[in-house]
């Protein structure tokens, strides 16, 4: 196949947001974007093929596999690094919700505008396992917060997030909240009034009390729920709505990825006839 075949047309598909973060997925074929620069961080990962892009005095070339780090209000362009075009996704986070997830420290600035970064590789992969289905509130913030993280790790800057004592009782709170509301969507301001801390400190001391995100976690408790009913013969579609999945397909990449295997599989292996 010719490599232009793999490219067909030019192609954006941007969701909504929610103020503090918006998704973009796009694919070109040769020029892609003028100089520009926006007032949020861009933070991207290449799928295939590469692009290239003047930044701050340099041409900078992210290949496959690679991530960007790009700075509020610094000024970039974009176009296809080879032949072949490149496909990438995009997160527009709005850097006071970054400064918030680190506890109102400094934003960071990252020297190394592209890189390999398994981690927010890993991190953006997630972000966009079912675009552009939009994302819950608390899985938004959770990927704010999991970026922010990550930026501060590799920024020029010595500030750190200051690190405190896990506040325990506010986090079992939220937990046993989001046991009690699990087929729901919850929204970051309910966990905000139950457990007394905004949603980035939350966010913390839930991943440092359970090792997970409050939006992980309570999706583990939806799948616990749909993985017994699915035992005793409740058909998909109807496991999907009582467990908060938007539609079969919605539950099925959920539980193949908590499980490794899916649930029409399950449902064969457990059958109790």
């Amino acid at each position: 196949m010719a490599s232009r075949d793999r490219i067909q047309v030019d192609h954006i598909q941007v969701d909504p947001g929610d103020g503090s973060l918006q998704r973009l997925a796009a694919r070109f074929g040769g020029h892609a974007y003028d100089l520009h620069r926006h007032e949020t961080y861009a933070v991207g990962l290449t799928l295939w093929g590469a692009q290239s892009f003047h930044y701050r005095g340099a041409l900078c070339t992210s290949a496959a596999g690679q991530v960007m780090v790009i700075h509020p209000d610094e000024s970039h362009d974009g176009h296809a690094g080879v032949d072949e075009g490149f496909a990438y996704r995009m997160l527009y986070i709005d850097p006071g919700a970054v400064s918030a997830a680190l506890d109102r420290a400094a934003t960071p600035f990252v020297p190394d505008v592209v890189s390999d970064d398994p981690a927010l590789a890993g991190l953006l992969r997630e972000a966009f396992a079912d675009f552009p289905r939009p994302l819950e509130p608390i899985a938004a913030d959770a990927i704010v917060g999991r970026v922010a993280e990550l930026l501060s790790v590799r920024s020029d800057s010595a500030a750190r997030p200051r690190k405190a004592a896990t506040a325990h009782r506010a986090v079992e709170r939220a937990r046993d909240f989001l046991v009690a509301e699990a087929p729901r969507i919850v929204a970051s301001q309910e966990l905000e009034r139950v457990s007394g801390l905004d949603r980035f400190a939350l966010a913390r001391h839930f991943r440092a009390a359970y090792g997970t995100s409050p939006h992980r976690f309570q999706v583990g408790r939806r799948l616990a729920r749909a993985q017994d009913m699915i035992a005793r013969g409740t058909a998909l579609s109807e496991v999907a709505a009582a467990t908060g999945f938007a539609d079969q397909s919605h539950l099925t990449r959920h539980f193949s990825a908590r499980f490794g295997l899916t649930p029409g599989r399950w449902a064969a292996l457990t059958d109790r006839n």
